[in-house]
């Protein structure tokens, strides 16, 4: 029989005592609370804390259970008196439990108080004794007491009437709270106070008399005021407790987030709010990243909108059109291939591919621009013929390897309006992939040209969680530094926001590589950053997906960019990864590999680069002495003639590029009386592509505008001669277009120079 009662009293105390659900809550890296959302049954109560602070431990000990260090549970002493003191009331006055059976109640669902009851809670509290110390005992108790209204537990007590953490709790303030679950009806605003004050004041003068706190602080303690109007939890980092709660929903997570930066990033979020929501745009998103752990230190979900204006959605993880963003990607990738070098020309004139017109943002052409220039504007064109040459398949498997996650289609659905947002992504894959770029060249720099093979690794925002980098490698796990290098040498240039322009002359400006991005209708505004330690990201736009007109990058998300970066500490411009790269000799003016009749500069370029093709730019021209006319040996003798290297366009580039860079010299025309077997070459510039349609379009007064053709030629005197199906139509000179009226349906066009060079396009006209 002793055996099967010692049996039962084993087993008596459940393994877990309380089931109640817990508020999710979350703190910053140094334990300061972040915020917290209220418990599943709507109580506060947050999780039991791992240790009491000492000052509520020696107020609850004083008030409920001065022999709580001694007893084994219970206090036979305070329950015989309890007993006869409800005998002589003739009804329950006093309880005479001890915090071991307060917590064993709690925990029971506070049942109705009985003798049977009673004999229960003494039981389980000696069981309760056997299985944890005083101090756990303490926890469970300052975890579930009920502190008025629906707050349960000192943490949230103290959060709620005096908007502090426990442990920063004067003696005054610990008194007040030990008072409270006794009789939790006393804490109201604005009443019960001189109830509430006499407690707190009788277990403040027992402190003192058993010598716990001394006399001045006894009265000053006196002096506090007590709790009137409730305090509100912090909400610091609302959306971060909303993904935290998604995984670990009850629990007291302690994260990555610096308090400090991310107070000072919701005061910038609530500035540009405040002014970009004149032009309706209501919605934000702030993401500022460690790059050396990628742990997050800053998270702005959303601005400080409205519900009318979706405020509860979490931006950074929400799929968004891309707009520019993608560039650097393709550039770096296309360097680390060996595909292009960073001032390599690339055409930026009028085309259409397979019905597909891309235009620049400002609607003009250069002609031929160096690729990192033309990634620092941002140009559509060049980054589009650059896709069209590396290969759309090829560019989106490198993008499914960084894990863009929002890429759920396939290539064919993006085709080359994948580099122009014709795909979507999240602040969060996009800031992920610019941090492993950044610590992949940093690791790559400090540790003698080694790579890591899981570099490129998740964010983090749990402070216990530490990242697996992987082993040292010296072969690269996606790309080599040397591109990532060059890449950000590029985004260093790409224009600033207003009244930054001139950075470059400042010694105290920041050298930060940064990329901007804006959607088509002006929907979607992008800016990220990096500098060695940091990755900063924004989104700027509405979450309803509306275009707002001057909504873009350089204008909305890039002030909000470089007033983070203001907040976090300078540093200097990333070292050169020498190791990864190669110094060759490039054509000046075309960014080529340099041939034979090229000017030549020297340059580093990724250890690739150096197999990418010669100069097709520059040839070898033989020039009479005034350098005006070509010439040959059939008009002038050898002795006299002047060779030149000459830097020679395609006609189609040619005529934008000349337009923009007023030292181009076109070839030279032949002198009359030389013979010469070259001809002059000629191209459409619209329309671009063989088999064209052309649609009709109708002005303000709805009038049928006509169609303008155009054709540039080598020759600047050349002219030209236009027919159209077979009728002749004119000709022209120096600036070579001309107006096609004509019925809709297929027509064939046909334009010659006096040399016999020609140029064909086959039309089909239509009209809406």
């Amino acid at each position: 029989m002793a055996f099967v009662l010692l049996i039962v009293y084993y087993f008596s105390l459940p393994r877990t005592l309380f089931q109640e659900p817990f508020s999710t809550v979350i703190e910053s890296d140094d334990g300061q609370l972040l915020g917290a959302k209220i418990a599943d049954d709507r109580q506060w109560r947050f999780p039991a804390a791992d240790s009491v602070p000492d000052k509520f431990k020696q107020c609850i000990v004083h008030f409920e259970d001065e022999n709580f260090y001694w007893h084994p549970g219970f206090n036979p002493i305070s329950m015989w008196k309890a007993f006869i003191e409800n005998r002589k009331a003739g009804k329950v006055r006093r309880g005479g439990s001890t915090i071991t059976q307060q917590v064993i109640r709690l925990s029971r669902k506070n049942k109705v108080r009985s003798y049977s009851e009673k004999l229960i809670e003494v039981v389980l509290s000696t069981r309760l004794e056997f299985r944890h110390s005083k101090e756990r005992i303490l926890e469970l108790y300052a975890a579930h007491a009920p502190f008025g209204g629906n707050v349960v537990g000192l943490e949230m007590a103290s959060w709620r009437y005096f908007g502090i953490p426990s442990n920063q709790l004067s003696w005054a303030e610990s008194a007040t709270l030990a008072v409270l679950p006794n009789a939790p009806s006393l804490i109201y605003p604005g009443k019960n106070q001189q109830n509430l004050r006499r407690k707190r004041d009788a277990l403040l003068l027992k402190l003192l008399n058993r010598n716990v706190i001394d006399k001045m602080t006894y009265d000053l303690a006196l002096t506090e005021p007590l709790p009137q109007k409730p305090f509100d939890l912090p909400q610091t980092a609302p959306h971060l407790l909303d993904r935290v709660e998604q995984k670990d929903k009850g629990k007291r997570i302690r994260t990555t987030v610096d308090i400090s930066l991310q107070e000072r990033v919701n005061q910038i979020s609530k500035t540009y709010y405040n002014q970009y929501r004149q032009n309706e745009i209501y919605n934000m998103s702030i993401l500022v990243i460690d790059v050396k752990t990628r742990n997050i230190v800053a998270y702005v979900g959303n601005s400080p909108t409205d519900s009318d204006h979706d405020k509860d959605v979490d931006i950074i993880s929400a799929p968004r059109s891309t707009g520019s963003i993608l560039k650097p990607l393709l550039f770096a990738s296309m360097l680390d291939e060996g595909e292009i070098l960073p001032n390599t020309l690339v055409a930026d004139v009028p085309v259409q591919i397979s019905g597909f017109a891309p235009q620049n943002f400002d609607m003009t052409y250069d002609g031929a621009v160096p690729a990192q220039r033309a990634l620092a504007r941002s140009l559509n064109i060049p980054s589009v013929l650059m896709l069209q040459e590396h290969g759309v398949n090829k560019f989106y498997e490198t993008l499914k390897k960084y894990r863009l996650k929002d890429l759920t289609f396939r290539p064919d659905h993006y085709g080359l309006s994948l580099i122009l947002g014709g795909a979507e992504s999240n602040l969060w894959d996009l800031c992920r992939t610019y941090a492993n770029w950044t610590s992949t060249l940093n690791y790559f720099n400090s540790h003698q040209a080694k790579y890591r093979t899981k570099e490129f690794s998740e964010l983090n925002f749990y402070e216990e969680s530490k990242p697996d980098f992987g082993s040292e490698t010296y072969q690269k796990t996606m790309i080599g530094a040397g591109s990532i290098y060059l890449t950000y040498n590029a985004m260093k240039e790409v224009n600033r926001p207003e009244g930054d322009e001139a950075w470059k002359f400042y010694d105290s400006s920041m050298e930060i590589a940064w990329k901007t991005g804006t959607s088509f209708g002006n929907r979607d505004a992008w800016a990220i950053g990096t500098n060695s330690d940091y990755v900063v990201g924004i989104w700027v736009g509405n979450a309803s997906g509306e275009g707002r007109p001057e909504l873009t990058g350089v204008n909305y998300a890039a002030p909000i960019l470089f007033d983070v970066f203001n907040l976090l500490p300078r540093k200097k411009w990333f070292a050169k990864p020498l190791n990864d790269l190669e110094e060759v000799e490039i054509c000046t003016q075309s960014g080529y590999l340099a041939q034979d009749d090229c000017p030549k500069v020297s340059q580093f370029v990724p250890i690739r680069g150096k197999n990418t093709k010669a100069c097709p730019y520059h040839k070898l021209v033989h020039l009479d002495r005034t350098q005006k006319f070509r010439v040959n040996s059939s008009c002038e003798d050898v002795g006299n003639i002047v060779n030149k290297k000459w830097f020679v366009l395609p006609p189609v580039m040619e005529w934008y590029y000349k337009s923009h860079h007023i030292d181009y010299l076109p070839l030279p025309p032949y002198r009359d009386d030389c013979q010469h077997n070259e001809k002059g070459v000629m191209d459409f510039i619209y329309p671009k592509n063989y088999n064209a349609k052309i649609y009709l379009a109708k002005d303000f007064n709805g009038k049928v505008q006509p169609v303008i053709l155009k054709v540039a030629h080598s020759d600047p005197k050349a002219t030209l001669f236009w027919y159209v199906d077979n009728v002749f139509k004119g000709q022209t000179q120096h600036f070579h277009e001309m107006q096609l009226d004509t019925e809709t349906g297929i027509h064939y066009v046909t334009v010659t120079d006096s040399r016999g060079n020609e140029a064909n396009r086959k039309l089909e006209i239509i009209r809406d």
